[in-house]
């Protein structure tokens, strides 16, 4: 049975006080009526109805109570209540409420935590149920249109197959998009370290994107001149993780603009990379959402100007899965700055502990 159940020997005390006394004076007004009043067997009397009743009250107390608050502990154990330790069953009512209104709290904020997750995963889902949609609807409109007869028309055929092909590829870019986020989170992917030259990788991105930037003619430049730098990590992710943060910057940047990209030194055996642009800005409340899945500051503009809508969301898994950070600044209407740190490479950081390179 229970091992704590002080509470119910106090109630037991008190209940076979009452019933002894009460028990005692009856006895003792019907010896005197009888005349055949002692002292000595009303006190034996009295103290053989207290025993007699105090284990018999005690007893099923215990068993009444004990049986009871045992069902709502098993109860609650269904439930899988850690905070309602195994072998803590007890009669005490105050520290059972206790129990229970901690288990009440913790099982409050689970539910808040789910209703959260559930409002998320239904926008998750709608935003992938959207992005899939639209090239589907598209390359299925143009292979029906063919099929109804345009397939005969040469010049149509070619035309809707390649707009056929574009929307095929968007379908491709999203779903290797979305797995190489869930490889991130599950840690599947794994980076190959290495030393590699950051200006160099920095003036790569910058070449492969000149043509982009140029439709909209903003320049892609460094703050300054740099001598190499060397850090520590995945180039090929590094690589992607500059070359989502350039295009985000091109693609929300103003015509005649400038990208700029800035490095120096965070920490000992850190550098952070910056890159900033005077582009339209982004609001104070949409930057604690930037890096969830498919979100949008501009769902109808960022649409037209394509993606898969998961570029931030990679960045920051990628830098995670590095241990390094990313922060975002950004005024509306004046520009952003997004940055994050590297290690650097032993040959760097012993360069740099002779002299300030930047």
């Amino acid at each position: 049975m229970a091992k704590n159940f002080k509470r119910s020997y106090k109630f037991a005390l008190k209940t076979s006080i009452y019933i002894s006394v009460f028990l005692t004076l009856i006895s003792a007004l019907f010896l005197y009526v009888a005349n055949a009043f002692e002292w000595y067997f009303l006190l034996i009397y009295a103290v053989s109805c207290f025993i007699f009743s105090f284990f018999v009250i005690q007893y099923r107390v215990e068993h009444f109570i004990y049986k009871n608050i045992q069902k709502i502990y098993n109860n609650v154990r269904l439930l899988d209540a850690s905070t309602l330790r195994p072998g803590q069953v007890t009669s005490d009512m105050a520290t059972l409420t206790r129990e229970v209104e901690k288990f009440a709290e913790g099982k409050k904020m689970e539910i808040e935590a789910l209703q959260v997750r559930e409002t998320y995963r239904k926008e998750f889902m709608g935003n992938v149920s959207h992005e899939l949609k639209t090239p589907l609807f598209t390359v299925q409109g143009y292979i029906e249109t063919l099929l109804d007869g345009a397939m005969k028309d040469k010049a149509v055929r070619k035309k809707y197959l390649n707009r056929a092909a574009k929307g095929v590829d968007r379908l491709i870019y999203i779903v290797k998009d979305l797995d190489m986020i869930t490889k991130l989170e599950t840690g599947d992917l794994h980076l190959k370290m290495q030393n590699f030259d950051m200006v160099e990788v920095v003036q790569g991105v910058f070449d492969l994107l000149e043509m982009k930037a140029a439709k909209k003619n903003i320049t892609l430049t460094f703050d300054t001149d740099y001598e190499p730098v060397w850090v520590h990590g995945d180039i090929e992710r590094i690589q992607q993780v500059l070359t989502n943060l350039v295009v985000n910057s091109i693609k929300y940047g103003k015509n005649d603009g400038t990208t700029e990209v800035n490095i120096s030194d965070y920490k000992m055996d850190r550098i952070i990379v910056r890159v900033s642009d005077n582009g339209e800005g982004i609001e104070k409340k949409h930057i604690p959402r930037l890096f969830e899945r498919f979100f949008r500051v501009d769902k109808s503009g960022s649409r037209k100007e394509g993606g898969s809508g998961l570029g931030l969301s990679i960045v920051k898994h990628i830098l995670e899965a590095h241990n390094e950070k990313i922060f975002v600044e950004s005024v509306f209407g004046v520009g952003s700055e997004f940055s994050f740190t590297l290690e650097k490479s032993k040959k760097q950081s012993e360069i740099g502990s002779e002299t300030n390179i930047f």
